[in-house]
């Protein structure tokens, strides 16, 4: 098979690898929230709320009322992050004041019976867990074939060229996949921690419920907010970049 060939079908396998996972692949913690009000804290220091409504590139914040742009003039309704901007978002915020019937009851239960999770959806998470860990032992492999192929002759001359479409299916097939599997994490979920993360280039400790992790974000339960304000506080549950924060402790 000459090179155009394989050239061809890297490109049609890309594609169809894009297809497919476009519009499956969300966060499980933004999911979690999808349908309530959240207030998006930007690292510049700008805050956006609204409606959350997410999908595999984003998400969107519908306002609950439209807005006037005094400067620009025009009225605006809603407010959209693309995936890419995830960067420069320091956390996301949801008061427990804002939940409706149903989902403070599902909040509270949780609150009071983390720790003692159903056996339907420890299977469920043990399941994801397993094709998570298969996924990353995956990717180990396919980089030690193709960098032993790419090592030989004649591959190495056919491979070297397609390195760019090779790397394209990888991160489309794996690397997009929201969900990772972290042990130490894992066997904190439904107990208090503390967490540590970055606030105007200061380290701030927080204590709150582990409700979830994914690759990007990490799900804090039952915080005090305004953070680092000891007046005027509300429950809230908060959303972390893993980037900007790590869990430190366990905490009571």
């Amino acid at each position: 098979m000459d090179s155009v060939s394989i050239t061809i079908i890297f490109i049609v396998l890309s594609a169809f690898a894009g297809v497919f996972l476009a519009g499956r692949l969300r966060d499980g913690c933004l999911l979690d929230w999808s349908g309530d009000i959240v207030h998006v804290v930007f690292n510049d220091g700008k805050v956006v709320w609204g409606v959350l409504s997410l999908e595999a590139t984003g998400f969107e914040l519908v306002y609950e009322k439209d807005h006037f742009d005094e400067k620009d003039a025009h009225i605006e309704r809603s407010f959209i992050v693309y995936k890419g901007e995830y960067s420069g978002i320091r956390h996301i915020v949801r008061y427990a004041g804002d939940l409706n019937g149903k989902k403070s009851k599902e909040r509270h239960k949780f609150l009071n019976k983390g720790k003692h999770r159903k056996r339907i959806s420890r299977l469920k998470r043990n399941i994801r867990n397993f094709f998570a860990t298969v996924r990353d032992s995956l990717m180990e492999v396919i980089n030690l074939f193709m960098g032993k192929a790419k090592a030989q002759s004649p591959a190495k001359n056919v491979l070297a060229a397609q390195d760019r479409y090779i790397s394209r299916i990888k991160d489309t097939a794996f690397s997009a996949l929201p969900n990772s599997f972290e042990p130490l994490l894992e066997r904190h979920l439904g107990k208090y921690v503390i967490l540590e993360f970055l606030e105007e280039s200061k380290v701030v400790e927080c204590r709150g419920m582990l409700k979830d992790y994914t690759r990007d974000f990490i799900e804090i339960l039952d915080m005090d907010y305004p953070i680092g304000q000891s007046e005027k506080s509300k429950k809230a549950d908060i959303i972390f970049p893993r980037s900007a924060s790590v869990i430190r402790h366990l905490g009571k």
